[in-house]
């Protein structure tokens, strides 16, 4: 985290775009007049919190940056996601003021508490109510780490375009997947539990485990060490994506329910480091050490 504010965050507090809602709002009018293709696309909360708080190592995709330069055409996306210059420094709010505002920017769970929430922001009923409010793109695009483990991972191998993915690792992402076994006893279990009777969950693994092998052999040899893919077999209980050390996306698998389902729940790691998110961080460590790499 930058010790001096980054531009973004001062220029944000200035125009009362410090709430995320507001933001928002701002981010699709100016979408509106470059593509409204683009409206939709603003960045989550946790995305944003990492804009401005210094947390990046390149800039974001070209959209965002068209979109926050439609935003604020004084600056171009490279001075915005710069320190803030010293001279625009002295009308800036008060560094008390950019803590309180910077706040509200962080976890919902720091502003309501843990005792009462833990670190879990916000609850879904299903993953598609889940995916409508948090779309892939929204919170991988820009990420340093991403960790997944679940059965066939469809959010990173069927909703998230391989070309993203590819220029992901290719910046510097660390991607770590892994997969139910498609070889294994456990996935036919939980067919069964499914009532599949076509190999249908088998079939799609399969098929996403190759997606990723195949996006691998395109990277260059630097970055391929950044794809690493693997397989367990075991009952599976959780769904879990862990993404830049700081939010997890947890989906819980239900009996004779459909992943897709299936609640999903999100937590933001809290300063405290109590809460779901190092629960979720260790079953995911663990399950990945008594996995086989692919």
């Amino acid at each position: 985290m930058s010790p001096q504010p980054i531009l973004l965050q001062v220029v944000m507090s200035q125009r009362r775009l410090q709430r995320y809602g507001m933001f928002c709002a701002a981010y699709n009018d100016a979408a509106k007049k470059i593509s409204p293709e683009l409206i939709g696309t603003a960045p989550s909360r946790a995305q944003l919190h990492r804009w401005t708080t210094g947390g990046l190592r390149r800039l974001p995709y070209t959209d965002h940056c068209r979109v926050l330069e439609a935003m604020f055409p004084e600056w171009t996306a490279d001075e915005l996601f710069a320190p803030c210059p010293p001279h625009l420094l002295k009308d800036a709010p008060s560094a008390e003021t950019v803590r309180e505002e910077r706040a509200d920017l962080e976890s919902t769970a720091d502003r309501i508490g843990t005792a009462d929430y833990a670190d879990v922001t916000a609850v879904f009923a299903t993953r598609a109510e889940f995916s409508f409010a948090h779309p892939p793109h929204a919170l991988l695009d820009g990420a340093t780490t991403i960790r997944a483990a679940g059965l066939s991972l469809n959010m990173l191998c069927q909703q998230y375009p391989d070309q993203r993915l590819h220029r992901l690792i290719e910046d510097g992402t660390t991607l770590q997947a892994l997969f139910l076994d498609p070889e294994g006893q456990a996935i036919h279990a939980r067919e069964q539990e499914e009532g599949y009777s076509d190999n249908h969950l088998t079939t799609l693994t399969r098929l996403n485990i190759e997606v990723l092998t195949r996006l691998r052999k395109r990277l260059s040899a630097e970055a391929q060490d950044r794809l690493a893919v693997g397989v367990y077999d075991e009952t599976i209980r959780f769904n879990i994506t862990l993404i830049d050390d700081h939010l997890c996306v947890m989906q819980p698998y239900l009996p004779q329910a459909r992943g897709v389902d299936s609640p999903t729940f999100l937590a933001e790691r809290n300063p405290t480091g109590t809460g779901l998110y190092g629960t979720f961080e260790e079953i995911f460590r663990s399950l990945w050490e008594r996995g086989r790499p692919v």
